[in-house]
């Protein structure tokens, strides 16, 4: 049987299909052999250096303190970055030139440098021009750093979820006498949200993930520096301490991503409503008005 998309398999395209999945999978197989064979080789996977993550003492003196501060750079860039980006995208959108000019110059600037790039050199502005004291700006640095590039790349993700709303809204909205930002903030926005929610989660899971780059090159003491030290004070069990804080980096992610998308549900869900339920009685009424049966007018 075919449909529109593609024609049906037949027998030897099964076949094949086949052959592939099983030649795939003890591939994989294969390569999780070798990598357990060879850690087992090296002793990476012996009890003692596993075993202190299973005690209180490497969570409370490392791997907590570490998150914790993950956590601070991380809010504090999405809190700042999210509405700058809002207002960037749309200023892009604006009719005034010298709005959407200079907004156009600050998205595509930021956007072309690497982020680690604006974290080295926003800790040697604040320590050449401020009174930031030396344990504060790596912390400063980092969030400077997230927010100047994701900003612009939230910029960016706002005007290009703007931009793919049919422009017959936009027409309407103008027909009826809404002002440009009676348009943009009632009508364009609302819908555009629910279309750009996965890309920013998206986003949201760089600057988690991007923390970590604090920690590599300023000395910034977040999750993945806090498990560098530690390997060192446990015996050099650094597969462990990556192991362990990799798997906490997927749990936050994940986490971000399934409220991401139980919120997106919901405005989907809240779009669908139709408002109040007609009874049959008001239908009736409404349909004998209409035509003046029965003597209304």
């Amino acid at each position: 049987m075919s449909s529109v998309l593609y024609d049906a398999q037949g027998p030897r395209a099964k076949r094949r299909n086949v052959v592939l999945t099983v030649v795939f999978l003890v591939a994989v197989a294969a390569l999780l052999w070798w990598v357990f064979r060879t850690l087992k080789d090296k002793g990476q996977l012996e009890w003692a250096l596993w075993e202190p993550f299973v005690h209180t003492e490497a969570w409370s003196t490392y791997i907590w303190p570490g998150l914790q501060n993950t956590l601070k750079a991380a809010a504090l860039a999405v809190i700042i970055a999210l509405p700058l980006g809002a207002v960037l995208g749309i200023s892009r959108l604006s009719d005034h030139v010298w709005v959407r000019v200079p907004a156009a110059v600050v998205v595509e600037f930021f956007r072309s440098i690497p982020v680690l790039v604006l974290m080295i050199f926003g800790l040697a502005l604040f320590a050449e021009y401020t009174n930031v004291s030396s344990d504060d700006r790596p912390l400063y640095a980092v969030v400077t750093g997230l927010v100047l590039y994701n900003a612009s790349v939230l910029a960016e993700i706002v005007r290009a979820g703007i931009l793919a709303l049919p422009k017959g809204q936009s027409e309407a909205a103008m027909a009826i006498g809404l002002r440009k930002g009676q348009l943009m903030r009632l009508i364009l926005l609302p819908q555009a949200v629910t279309a750009m929610l996965p890309a920013i989660v998206s986003q949201l899971v760089v600057i988690v993930k991007d923390t970590a780059l604090g920690g590599a090159v300023l000395t910034y003491s977040e999750l993945l520096s806090s498990a560098n030290t530690m390997s060192g004070y446990y015996g050099a069990n650094v597969i462990a301490s990556f192991t362990v804080v990799a798997l906490i980096f997927i749990a936050l992610n994940f986490a971000l991503t399934s409220f991401a998308s139980w919120l997106e549900r919901r405005l989907r869900q809240a779009k669908k409503s139709t408002g109040a339920v007609v009874g049959a009685n008001d239908a009736e009424i409404a349909g004998t008005t209409g035509t003046g049966a029965g003597g209304t007018v």
